[in-house]
């Protein structure tokens, strides 16, 4: 498994107040987003299985016809084709998702594959 360093991930910026670090496998991708006070991520769906969690801060968030205000410690899951929309509100906040399969238009923006086990080579095939 690789282990990954968010500070050596260089942000995109997928719209305005966000910032998102999306690094990715064969099947599935991490997002690590991170939200300005009031930036929205506009209505929107796509045919990706979509599951996340709050990790700071307060969003507004909109799965279909279901809107809440979740808090930190908030789990989700977005079926695929689902619209959904998020806005940060009372401050700033810091959000994982994980996709499923791998988003190609991030994946495009950030090219920061990490290869499966079998693909790489061993600590002991490195010291040689």
């Amino acid at each position: 498994m690789g282990f990954i360093d968010l500070e050596q991930l260089a942000p995109i910026s997928p719209v305005p107040g966000c910032r998102m670090r999306t690094p990715f496998g064969e099947h599935l991708m991490l997002s690590y987003l991170e939200m300005d006070d009031g930036a929205e991520v506009p209505l929107h769906h796509h045919p990706h299985e979509q599951g996340g969690i709050l990790l700071r801060g307060k969003v507004q968030l909109t799965i279909g016809e279901e809107t809440q205000i979740v808090e930190a410690g908030s789990l989700f899951l977005i079926p695929p084709h689902t619209p959904h929309r998020a806005v940060a509100v009372d401050g700033p906040a810091v959000v994982l998702d994980v996709f499923s399969p791998v988003r190609e238009d991030y994946a495009a923006l950030t090219n920061r594959y990490i290869p499966p086990v079998g693909s790489r080579p061993d600590s002991s095939e490195l010291s040689r």
